[in-house]
């Protein structure tokens, strides 16, 4: 499986998980809060920003009742109009161009979620490397068709999508063109729990989809970002604030700027760490086997006398025969005078 370029990162299981800040709508309309958290996310580590390009007008329609108001008691958004949420939440297509050119100030890639064919367009007219699907969206095959078409690296959440729905959509990329695609593993709770998170499927989705495979993490924290890079995520893509306390929509399940560089720090750890298939001593281990245990002469001895447990023992430090010799050792005679604390070897034996 070939590594996947977007920009200057190479993305794939030999390389360090690429680290997506998602700004969503914690800039709570204010173009000058939306470039503080570029240069904080920059800052902290990040490798993107990723930003959603749409309106509320081309998400849903101005309708205040009915089945266009959320009445789901356990969401942070119980109560609102779907229009009403995507206004608020929303980033102005004006803004995106100078986020894009913070982004590139600060050496972080920028790009976006389209939500319709307007906005591919729109994304297409600033140049951006490599497009994000949203898990509502994984089965909007003709928009996946049309972002696909770009031929561009191309990253599908995968939130509430059977295996029979993720075949369509990857197939649906694949014959459009793409030819770089990361799937990645989402709940679509927010937030989410570790509980519902089930990690173990993204090494099952990487093998039944022959492809890389990353999570998007909406838990609080980063525990279950870690995991999912010790089960072979090659991106991880979180909820960015500079302050949950400033509110919003998605502040509840983002990370701050001081655990957002945790993320990044631990995830470069938690990969590294990771590494192949070793038994025996590492390279780095070899001087810790002298720290091992092994067989001493603990009594001095005089020239034919008997080893015993009373002047052979299995100590520190690992110069002398290893212990599982003990038994073959006990019972034969001293070849000479030995002294306290001399390693033992067959050459004393006799």
């Amino acid at each position: 499986m070939k590594d996947i370029l977007i920009g200057e990162y190479r993305i794939g299981p030999n390389h360090p998980p690429f680290i997506i800040a998602e700004m969503s709508a914690n800039h709570n309309q204010s173009l000058s809060k939306a470039l503080q958290l570029v240069e904080s996310a920059a800052h902290a580590g990040a490798h993107a920003i990723k930003l959603q390009t749409y309106t509320a007008d081309t998400m849903t329609l101005d309708i205040e009742e009915g089945d266009f108001v959320i009445d789901d008691t356990g969401s942070l958004w119980s109560g609102y109009s779907l229009y009403r949420l995507y206004q608020e939440a929303h980033t102005p297509w004006e803004w995106h161009e100078e986020i894009m050119d913070r982004c590139r100030e600060y050496g972080l890639i920028f790009f976006s979620t389209p939500f319709d064919d307007s906005a591919v367009d729109f994304l297409e007219s600033l140049d951006v490397p490599c497009y994000k699907i949203a898990s509502f969206e994984n089965v909007d095959i003709p928009l996946i068709q049309k972002v696909a078409g770009r031929g561009k690296p191309l990253i599908i959440s995968t939130g509430m999508a059977s295996v029979a729905e993720l075949s369509e959509t990857v197939q649906a990329a694949t014959d459009a063109g793409c030819d770089q695609l990361i799937l990645l593993k989402c709940t679509s709770t927010y937030p989410a729990s570790p509980d519902n998170s089930n990690l173990l499927t993204i090494p099952h989705m990487k093998d039944l989809f022959d492809c890389h495979v990353g999570l998007s993490d909406h838990t609080p924290g980063i525990g279950a970002a870690l995991a999912g890079i010790a089960l072979g995520a090659v991106a991880v893509e979180k909820h960015f604030t500079l302050s949950r306390a400033d509110g919003g929509v998605d502040s509840a399940f983002s990370l701050e700027p001081d655990e957002f560089r945790s993320l990044v720090k631990e995830s470069e750890a938690c990969w590294r760490s990771i590494g192949k298939v070793s038994y025996g001593p590492t390279r780095d281990e070899e001087g810790s086997l002298k720290f091992r245990r092994s067989l001493y002469v603990v009594k001095d001895m005089k020239q034919g006398e008997i080893f015993s447990h009373d002047n052979i023992r299995s100590i520190r430090p690992g110069f002398g025969l290893p212990p599982r010799y003990l038994n073959m050792v006990i019972g034969k005679r001293a070849s000479r005078d030995v002294k306290r604390g001399t390693r033992l070897t067959w050459e004393m034996m006799c």
